[in-house]
């Protein structure tokens, strides 16, 4: 328990002090919003490119990575569009119980797992990326889509909002290069390691200054059911998975820790531009982020 607590300490070190940072304007309200968008299309895109072409991905047991994950992803959704009859909510608020049950903050993620497991839990996750950012981005973009309020978009509006995503486009750059044998072209290598290495610190930061009030219309289902979806059901069903599959127990660690996760701040651009209930959405954000410095301790010891 102590070398968890010592790994993700660190983590949400930087996260509180983003939100300190913030909170008296420094270095200037109009820092954040670039801080976050240079992280979110250059520096995290990079990182995701030099893992994924530099990773032996055949020595990688990507079904039992992907597997349990995925059908837990399906089963969360399952729930929710069941319930969404019964939640006393209007479309967009439930556009963002929905993100906030599925969408991990992989800029945590990765962190923590650098810090517990190395080169070789980084190499786990980043595939778990590869494979998983698609299916929880499509799902989110299609209950987007199909329960906002200003109308609906088709389907191949919905895909191409996928498609064009920063960090998908990064995972499929990386995963041909891979494949390929072609690697990192001569140079680019030094290049986006020097854009790698502020990735992580700087989205940590980032996702501290995002961190917003909770309303008090914003209490009730409305937090805690994607917090407890998120944060506990999500880690425990995939672990369970895990278990019944056999995985290896790095693989089972990376999993847990990956699902463990809590929201992505990139859930409320996503809100604000697809019409969701953006104050809702920093809510579920920042009560996850703040609880999830508990809840991934306890999971990791009892299924790391």
């Amino acid at each position: 328990m102590l070398i968890i607590l010592e790994a993700v300490f660190p983590v949400f070190s930087l996260i509180v002090i983003g939100a300190i940072f913030r909170r008296i304007h420094f270095p200037g309200d109009t820092f954040w919003p670039l801080a976050e968008r240079l992280t979110y299309f250059v520096l995290f895109p990079a990182l995701l490119v030099t893992i994924l072409a530099g990773v032996d991905i055949g020595d990688l047991p990507v079904g039992k990575i992907f597997w349990p994950i995925a059908i837990v992803t399906f089963f969360i959704a399952a729930i929710l569009l069941f319930s969404r009859r019964y939640l006393a909510i209007d479309g967009p608020s439930f556009t963002s119980v929905f993100q906030g049950s599925i969408r991990p903050n992989t800029y945590i993620g990765l962190a923590a797992c650098s810090a517990l497991y190395g080169d070789a839990g980084m190499a786990v996750i980043t595939v778990a990326l590869a494979v998983l950012i698609p299916l929880v981005n499509l799902l989110s973009v299609l209950v987007l889509t199909y329960y906002r309020q200003e109308g609906k978009s088709s389907f191949g509006e919905a895909l191409w909002i996928v498609i064009k995503n920063p960090l998908i486009i990064a995972c499929g750059i990386g995963v041909f290069l891979n494949k390929t044998g072609t690697g990192l072209p001569y140079g680019s290598f030094d290049i986006l390691s020097i854009f790698a290495r502020a990735a992580l610190p700087l989205g940590l930061l980032s996702v501290g200054a995002s961190l917003g009030m909770i309303s008090r219309q914003n209490v009730g289902s409305q937090l805690l059911l994607p917090s407890a979806l998120k944060l506990v059901v999500f880690p425990v069903f995939t672990a369970l998975a895990c278990l019944y599959l056999g995985v290896a127990e790095l693989v089972l660690a990376c999993a847990v820790l990956f699902t463990a996760l809590p929201g992505s701040a990139s859930s409320y651009i996503l809100a604000s531009q697809l019409g969701g209930n953006k104050e809702l959405m920093s809510g579920i954000i920042t009560v996850e982020t703040v609880a999830s410095a508990l809840t991934i301790p306890c999971l990791l010891m009892i299924f790391g």
